[in-house]
């Protein structure tokens, strides 16, 4: 059984609170360049990309209309990948200096929304509904290379190989290609989900996971480099601060929460392209 807090943080205000951080993020990311924002706003920004995917597990464990709710999050991300694939291989809209945002979290969210579909058959006894669900995402990809491999002469067709290529990048996306998350943020979803009504076991391991990958695997690689030190896992190597999010997330009293529903599906890309615009004026601006 979940447990139900009298207080603590309803699903609303976690979200709020992901979207404050996110905004402080996000302002690091497309104005660093101007040297005038602290890295301090992407440190904290860490915690909100963990914090919406434990709201989306919340959200999609309890939607009374999965289809849908599958759906919006389906063409929202489609389509910031359909823009991401223009800027990309096109070079359209993209900053004087090349820079072009790479946020397609909405697309990691929709490929666990399959895996979570596809827990959930398993937990049914629908063996069969559930082991393709999990398995159509994980072997997509190698599909994609079989495919590949065997008709080579697509790659040599300019208009074939660019078909394929937004294919695989925005209505059916590659989990090994995704431009922003990892395979980690992945993981971490699927065990919220499978873990999800045992709320200190599944918090538990889903830190423990997360420290693993973003704090100890990245060190194991970065002490490898030349003129590597410890303290660049606090100043450099700071994806790994996402585990604090695992303090608010214990604080989610089960409840939805009321108000501003939609806000949170339209602030993400409004907001993205907002200040991405903001970004290429002041970067004009500053030439």
């Amino acid at each position: 059984m979940l447990t139900k807090l009298k207080n603590g943080l309803d699903g609303t205000q976690l979200k709020t609170i992901a979207l404050a951080l996110m905004v402080l993020d996000h302002i690091h990311y497309f104005f660093e360049f101007t040297g005038c924002i602290p890295t301090v706003f992407s440190m904290l920004g860490r915690l909100s990309a963990p914090l919406f995917l434990f709201c989306t597990v919340e959200g999609f464990a309890h939607t009374h209309d999965r289809r849908r709710y599958f759906i919006r999050i389906w063409g929202i991300g489609t389509a910031m990948a359909a823009l991401e694939f223009f800027m990309i291989y096109a070079k359209a809209f993209r900053r004087g200096d090349g820079f072009y945002p790479l946020n397609a979290i909405f697309q990691d969210l929709m490929l666990l929304c399959i895996v979570w579909q596809g827990i959930d058959w398993l937990r049914e006894k629908k063996f069969a509904k559930g082991i393709a669900a999990i398995a159509a995402v994980l072997c997509w990809p190698f599909v994609i290379v079989a495919f590949l491999s065997a008709f080579p002469q697509i790659q040599q067709m300019p208009w074939a190989s660019t078909v394929v290529a937004f294919v695989i990048t925005s209505p059916l996306p590659l989990w090994t290609s995704i431009t922003d998350g990892s395979w980690s943020f992945l993981l971490g979803g699927a065990l919220l989900y499978a873990l999800r009504g045992r709320r200190k076991v599944q918090l538990t391991v889903w830190a423990l996971v997360i420290f693993l990958c973003d704090f100890v695997l990245t060190f194991g690689m970065a002490c490898r480099q030349e003129g590597f030190v410890w303290t660049q896992m606090f100043t450099n190597n700071y994806e790994w601060f996402g585990v604090a999010a695992v303090l608010l997330m214990l604080l989610y009293n089960g409840q939805r929460g009321s108000g501003h529903k939609q806000l949170f599906y339209w602030f993400y890309p409004a907001h993205v392209y907002l200040l991405y615009g903001a970004s290429c004026l002041v970067y004009n601006a500053l030439r």
